[in-house]
């Protein structure tokens, strides 16, 4: 499967996880951290490599919290995936998530570590973990 193919085919979950990374995260074109990347870049701008990660953290997140997430909304879940392991000021512990189970979200989303997206000099955007 060629990249555009990888492009087209990712799943809601993942997309819903990429989609998140984008609004969240700034392209840092200037000293005021510049716009976030969302205004000026989609998921066809991300590296392949930078895809595939994401695909496989968002698959292995779901393995690991098994039926806890069975019949919620996956965007959502996605969604607090994203800024929980990243430590923003929003995630499943604020959530609409029963208490127990968005401090289980919590404590497994930790485990994957940070990790943030950068413009390369070439204008793709790419994947780095902490």
């Amino acid at each position: 499967m060629n990249a555009a193919q990888t492009k087209r085919t990712i799943d809601a979950f993942t997309r819903a996880y990429i989609e998140t990374a984008l609004w969240s995260s700034n392209d840092e074109s200037d000293e005021r951290g510049g716009e976030p990347m969302d205004a000026n870049y989609s998921v066809d701008d991300l590296s392949d490599e930078a895809i595939e990660r994401m695909a496989r953290d968002c698959t292995r997140f779901r393995e690991l919290a098994g039926e806890n997430i069975h019949g919620l909304d996956e965007t959502t879940v996605a969604h607090d995936f994203w800024l929980t392991r990243n430590g923003h000021g929003a995630g499943f512990w604020d959530g609409d998530y029963e208490q127990t189970l968005g401090d289980d979200l919590t404590r497994l989303s930790e485990t994957f570590g940070a990790c943030w997206l950068g413009v390369g000099d070439d204008g793709t955007i790419y994947h780095y973990p902490a």
